[in-house]
């Protein structure tokens, strides 16, 4: 194996959106969570449906989402699992419905933190003052020599040449480049990639691999399997 000298650069001077967007049909909550967060310092963009949203969203993404589920032109599920296929903005769920399994879906469905209606006010401030913490933790891009990768847009550049990834490919990459110089193990990659959902087999993760070391070729890395423990970016 030989070690990686190349270092891994996070650029988070230009963030994708410094502004919060609440996506709420009712005009009652819009209000009053609007009162709420403008007093504690936020910049808040509205909608109250679906399309609206992707309208704001596609003009510039916000740093952080308050999603609720029901919407009068679709389910805020929907929504959300479609954010992900291109994007990683972190997302409340903030609804009505608060069973197990509800809540489970939401999960699922790639939101990041969950608060059923009715709610404690001081309780809901504090879950979006985490939010907007994990969205400012998070770069707008990181670079490793010449990749670049987007964490807004899960898009990935080689000398500003888009890779054109799948969303399981991009995570992958970006945990692979995130952790350079260690070496992630498949039980990681797992987690982090598919969440709850468990691929049938191995096979489904080699052929990702697969995919990406093509995709690097002719740029001076790739991904090495370390057998019995999982996989490692590194130089050629």
């Amino acid at each position: 194996m030989i070690a990686n000298s190349e270092s891994v650069t996070l650029n988070s001077e230009s963030p994708a959106g410094s502004y919060l967007l609440l996506i709420e049909d009712e005009p009652q909550v819009q209000e009053k969570n609007k009162r709420i967060l403008e007093r504690s310092g936020y910049t808040l963009r509205q909608a109250f449906t679906i399309a609206q949203a992707w309208e704001i969203i596609n003009q510039k993404p916000p740093a952080a989402i308050i999603l609720d589920i029901g919407l009068p032109d679709g389910n805020g599920l929907v929504f959300l699992y479609e954010l992900r296929e291109t994007m990683s903005i972190p997302v409340l769920i903030l609804t009505a419905m608060g069973t197990s399994a509800d809540i489970i879906r939401g999960f699922e469905a790639g939101g990041d933190d969950y608060l059923p209606k009715p709610y404690d006010l001081q309780i809901f401030l504090l879950r979006v003052e985490a939010l907007m913490r994990r969205a400012r933790l998070v770069p707008e891009t990181i670079t490793f020599g010449p990749i670049t990768l987007n964490t807004i847009s899960s898009a990935a550049f080689v000398n500003d040449e888009d890779l054109l990834l799948s969303k399981k490919e991009y995570l992958l990459l970006q945990l692979l480049v995130q952790h350079h110089e260690k070496i992630v193990t498949t039980d990681t990659i797992f987690e982090k990639v598919w969440g709850s959902e468990v691929p049938e087999n191995y096979d489904t993760l080699k052929s990702i691999i697969s995919r990406i070391r093509k995709k690097l070729e002719n740029t001076g890395y790739t991904i090495v399997s370390e057998r019995g423990e999982g996989y490692i970016l590194e130089r050629e």
